[in-house]
């Protein structure tokens, strides 16, 4: 038995490297709740989850004053049993995004330590499926770009190896979009994959609209046409186009992507394990689209998900966004255009706690005394 005995929870902000608007907010920083525990044994892991310009200091909260107390003493190695005491300890509270980030938090930290105490990095502990993904760029495809902007990047992005390219759709008018992604596409040619991504912007009839003007140019799959909530309207959609329909980074439980498959609702899984919960969820999510024979291809946190893409069979892309380099000393490694993971024990991140100490706020520390 692994003892826990003693837990930290604290923030650190991180500032975005480039301007990023997309089609219903501007991202300015990354708030950073992060957590380390400790066992009887000698063991830590760490842990942490995400909010995008505001809300970390709700999750900090909730872990500091319910969750992590009811860990202290419990067997760090029975992660399902934990997982399920914490989601039905804050039930009221659930589903949604703050209960499952503080989640997330806790579950990555007590995954970090089972591969450590087993001596294995996550890729191949959570199942060891793959050995290298593809990576695609969505730092270079901001709806604030510029055509001009957007067809730079891309070359680059194609120069550097990248094998795919992301542009954020939602221009007022359709043929704004429309010669955007034409204008990328000429200069990229037919061997690079496009992607797009609307957040969740329009209706079911603009859906279908842009959808129809956007077959033409071949994409790998158009993300969050429409609000996450609206099931039918996604059903309506992915009936209705040949593009690939892409869901998955703003739902909460493993219950509604079962949901949106069993309805034909989309083509893609982009399950994010800070919003779903946690690695614990994420992997249950990934094995059930693997079912509906369903690609998983997760949003955000690259320095993570690489490790849980390659735990898996389905998973075809890694969404380079990097944001953890000003408190970490590794770097996802990418080798011509794929994303290969940390050997390392444990979740693959080299944390630079020394730039952590100096950035952190909110910190607390929970033990059994």
């Amino acid at each position: 038995m692994s003892k826990i005995t003693r837990i930290e929870v604290m923030n650190v902000d991180l500032k975005a490297k480039v301007a990023r608007s997309d089609a219903i907010q501007s991202f300015t920083k990354q708030e950073t709740p992060m957590v380390r525990i400790f066992t009887d044994d000698g063991q830590d892991g760490t842990g942490y989850a995400y909010t995008i310009g505001n809300g970390s200091s709700a999750v900090v909260a909730m872990v500091r004053d319910t969750l992590a107390p009811w860990l202290i003493g419990r067997n760090a190695e029975r992660i399902e049993e934990i997982w399920k005491g914490l989601f039905f300890l804050v039930h009221a509270n659930a589903v949604g995004p703050t209960a499952s980030l503080a989640i997330a938090a806790l579950d990555t930290a007590l995954w970090d330590l089972r591969c450590k105490r087993a001596g294995l990095p996550l890729h191949v502990m959570a199942g060891g499926a793959q050995k290298r993904v593809p990576v695609y760029n969505t730092e270079g495809g901001w709806l604030n770009f510029t055509p001009d902007e957007l067809v730079a990047h891309a070359v680059k992005a194609r120069e550097e190896g990248f094998r795919g390219f992301k542009v954020k759709v939602g221009r007022p008018h359709v043929s704004e979009d429309v010669q955007r992604l034409r204008v990328v596409r000429e200069a990229l040619g037919s061997g690079m994959e496009l992607m797009v991504d609307a957040n969740q912007l329009f209706d079911v009839p603009e859906a279908i609209r842009r959808a129809r003007h956007f077959e033409e140019l071949d994409l790998a799959w158009f993300e969050e046409p429409m609000p996450a909530e609206d099931l039918n309207g996604h059903v309506r959609l992915s009936a209705s186009t040949s593009l690939p329909v892409a869901i998955g980074e703003s739902l909460y439980h493993l219950s509604h992507f079962r949901e949106y498959l069993q309805r034909d609702a989309c083509s893609v899984v982009q399950v994010d394990v800070a919003r779903i919960g946690g690695i614990t969820p994420w992997l249950k999510v990934a094995h059930l689209a693997e079912s509906f024979n369903v690609p998983v291809n997760p949003h955000y946190l690259m320095e993570l998900h690489v490790s849980l893409c390659a735990a898996v069979p389905n998973s075809q892309w890694v969404e380079y966004i990097p944001q953890l380099d000003d408190i970490t000393h590794s770097r996802m490694k990418m080798v011509d255009g794929y994303a290969v993971p940390s050997d390392a024990p444990g979740n693959g991140i080299d944390w630079n706690w020394d730039a952590i100490q100096r950035m952190r706020d909110n910190h607390a520390v929970i033990d059994g005394k």
